[in-house]
């Protein structure tokens, strides 16, 4: 899909938090993983400047590992407010998105 950018600005951080509480991950793995569900404009710099404010905001803790190529790597892990950030904004997009289909089906 065509330029997201603009759209994706408010929810970019809670996608990026949804990927760090499935797995321990890294910046590159999650930039992939965001390029695979088809957010193509999403690049490296972006989500090194949201892990930066999620690990400044104390919702990541942050592990450096060796890397195969390369310095080592900073592994992500949610914590307990990493946790609480990411169920906040699911509700909020519940509500929404709920708000959204109910003025695409013309306001019922």
């Amino acid at each position: 899909m065509d330029d997201l950018t603009e759209m994706l600005k408010g929810t970019l951080e809670g996608c990026v938090l949804e990927i760090i509480g499935r797995e321990e991950t890294y910046g590159y793995a999650i930039t992939r993983r965001l390029n695979e569900l088809g957010f193509s404009d999403v690049i490296e710099g972006t989500v090194y400047t949201i892990l930066l404010r999620l690990e400044k905001n104390g919702f990541v803790q942050v592990t450096k590992r060796p890397s195969e190529v390369g310095p080592p790597r900073k592994f992500y892990a949610l914590k307990d407010a990493g946790r609480e950030e990411l169920a906040k904004f699911w509700v909020k997009w519940e509500y929404l998105s709920a708000r959204i289909d109910q003025l695409k089906e013309g306001g019922r």
